[in-house]
């Protein structure tokens, strides 16, 4: 599977269900490419930049953006993201992987009750 197949696919799923960059491009990355977890956790990180301005430039042209909602979720989640890429820095890749799994487990049973 070549990246462009991973890319194409976490768009097609982002625009559909909201979701992309950890939950399809990281284990494409990881699992269809052999990439590094870091490295496909980083990698990710870029990608949603390009997936998020298309997003921004759609929905603004839709008159769908609410900029000042946007800034109250999105400085705050900068901030989350400093502290994650700290954190993950000092974690082990199983510990990692095990934690993805939860977080994704969790998700998925609040989705289905």
């Amino acid at each position: 599977m070549s990246l462009a197949l991973v890319g194409v696919a976490a768009g097609f799923f982002g625009a559909l269900f909201g979701v992309g960059g950890g939950i399809v491009l990281v284990p494409g990355l990881i699992l269809a490419l052999a990439f590094p977890q870091r490295v496909a956790m980083a990698t990710s990180l870029v990608a949603i930049g390009f997936v998020s301005l298309e997003g921004v430039v759609f929905y603004g042209v839709h008159g769908d953006l609410k900029p000042g909602a946007a800034a109250l979720v999105g400085f705050p989640a900068a901030i989350g993201a400093l502290a994650g890429t700290s954190l993950q820095q000092r974690l082990r890749g199983r510990t990692l992987s095990l934690l993805f799994v939860v977080v994704l487990l969790v998700v998925a049973i609040r989705l289905l009750v």
